[in-house]
């Protein structure tokens, strides 16, 4: 029995996408770093780019170890720091919160496919890393008053159950057919947080749109930020239905620039990464939405993202910008050799 066992198929997978994730977050710090205006920011986007690059050290020595091709991700190529400020008033810290989130989902699903203890203790180590600096940044964020809490609520003082499977259809008992019944705080949670991840989505695709250099390109970015717009759009009016405070931020903005401090490629494959986070968050959304409509609603959102995502996989295939991840035997034509 060797001392350490090859790693996994599985383990191959993840350890791939966690490079290309890592690799490209490395880039777009550089620029953020070398943009801030606030040493506090400066600080954490810092802490984190030394703390990420040890990790693909690690990731690397891996490959090598396994005699696995180290993949190209995203390289100095990729980043312009020369350039004007893409983004202004907090953006940088609003954004790495938001891949800070993604990296948390991505990090505990990698721990379930692996099994190689060295393996799993990578990903629990990103996954600790990851909540830090998750809090460093929501922390930085309310103490700036960039980002808003979600609503407050009375405390229940008696526990309940639903006794109408009209609370499935989203219709009151104690109102008139066809009147909603009110969200409750699970719902409320789930559409809160998509209004908030869609509105950083939709400030980030819009510096995308103003900077892109390929023609196509810039024409998906535009119809992103009207996706975004849209789903932001839909999300507040439940909200405002029952007359609840729709989240607001006063950080965030784009700025006027036309220079694109990224690649095409990168800033393709960041969108392609936060389309599957948004479906996946729509997805969990759904499940656990009691009201039918807004079960509807999320379906709805999901199919709009997904085929959103498929036409940005089209371009990147087409402009060569996919960097195909690590495949399976092609066993049928072995057996035809």
């Amino acid at each position: 029995m060797p001392e350490r066992p090859a790693i996994t198929s599985s383990e191959l997978g993840v350890l791939w996408l966690t490079y290309q994730e890592k690799t490209m977050i490395l880039r777009m710090l550089e620029y953020f770093i070398e943009k801030a205006d606030d040493e506090k920011a400066k600080k954490i986007m810092t802490d984190l780019y030394t703390e990420i690059d040890i990790y693909i050290g690690k990731i690397t020595n891996i490959f090598k170890s396994e005699g696995a091709v180290i993949p190209i991700g995203f390289t100095s190529e990729d980043v312009n720091k020369d350039v004007p400020k893409l983004y202004d008033n907090g953006f940088d810290i609003m954004f790495v919160r938001l891949l800070k989130e993604i990296s948390m989902g991505l990090h505990t699903l990698n721990i379930n496919m692996s099994y190689r203890e060295d393996i799993v203790m990578l990903f629990k180590e990103l996954t600790a890393i990851t909540q830090a600096y998750y809090n460093a940044c929501t922390q930085y964020l309310i103490e700036k008053g960039m980002i808003a809490r979600s609503p407050y609520v009375s405390m229940p003082k008696s526990t309940e159950f639903v006794k109408e499977t009209d609370y499935l259809a989203g219709m009151n008992p104690f109102t008139k057919i066809g009147n909603k019944r009110t969200l409750n705080t699970i719902e409320v949670a789930y559409v809160y947080h998509g209004i908030e991840v869609n509105f950083t989505g939709l400030q980030m695709i819009t510096g995308f749109a103003q900077c892109a250099n390929n023609s196509e390109v810039k024409k998906f970015f535009a119809q992103g930020v009207e996706l975004a717009k849209s789903i932001v759009k839909e999300m507040s009016e439940i909200f405002l239905e029952d007359g609840i405070r729709v989240p607001a931020s006063s950080g965030g903005n784009a700025t006027r620039s036309t220079v694109a401090p990224f690649s095409d490629k990168l800033m393709m494959y960041c969108t392609s990464m936060l389309c599957s986070f948004s479906m996946g968050g729509n997805a969990v959304g759904t499940a656990f939405s009691l009201r039918n409509d807004l079960a509807a609603k999320m379906t709805v959102f999901t199919k709009d993202i997904f085929e959103y995502a498929h036409k940005g996989a089209k371009i990147m295939i087409k402009n060569g910008w996919m960097e195909e991840p690590p495949q399976m035997e092609e066993r049928k034509a072995i057996i035809k050799e």
